[in-house]
């Protein structure tokens, strides 16, 4: 079974134990991805944005034979319990697949591509400690402004490891304000 995982931020410059190929490849399919997830080490990471314009995401092949083991492995590496791995891993399989409004597209690119299954991280946006709230660009730099002290460094290099060819509004803003500018090698 070709089972491919998506990604766009971490996963590519840091898959730790993600039973994943090393390579990933530009050309995944577009997707609503913006910084709007304040995360853990108080970074702003990205994740799949309702309204948000379209990036062209990245895909790698796992390491797997089945779809509980590629959902449960991504749910590992993002650090996402168990009980939510329904809600916050998104899949497809065929004709099955999660909700939410990517899950039609990603479907539809595995198809045209020839993967059996696809896996993503599908965590919601989240700000001031609201699942769901999307902070509006402003927001995101003046939290980014001031950098933790129990993590320094960490939202900066979140920011700066993102592959360039995700290019989106919020990181143009970003590298604009703060002169974080991409040093990601894809």
């Amino acid at each position: 079974m070709k089972i491919g995982c998506l990604g766009w931020g971490s996963l590519i410059w840091d898959p730790q134990n993600l039973p994943v190929q090393k390579h990933w490849f530009c050309d995944g399919p577009l997707l609503p991805i913006e910084f709007t997830r304040h995360s853990s080490k108080d970074r702003i990471t990205l994740v799949l944005t309702p309204g948000a314009a379209i990036v062209r995401s990245l895909w790698t092949l796992m390491l797997v034979n089945d779809l509980d083991t590629a959902k449960v492995s991504l749910a590992k590496r993002e650090g996402i319990p168990a009980k939510n791995i329904q809600k916050d891993v998104g899949y497809c399989f065929g004709a099955t697949k999660s909700d939410g409004e990517s899950s039609d597209v990603i479907a539809k690119w595995a198809s045209y591509i020839g993967l059996d299954a696809v896996v993503w991280t599908a965590l919601p946006p989240k700000f001031d400690g609201q699942d769901g709230k999307i902070p509006a660009v402003e927001g995101v730099i003046s939290f980014l402004r001031h950098p933790s002290q129990e993590f320094p460094g960490k939202a900066e290099e979140y920011i700066r490891m993102t592959p360039r060819q995700i290019d989106t509004e919020y990181r143009r803003l970003i590298e604009a304000e703060l002169g974080w500018t991409s040093i990601g090698e894809i």
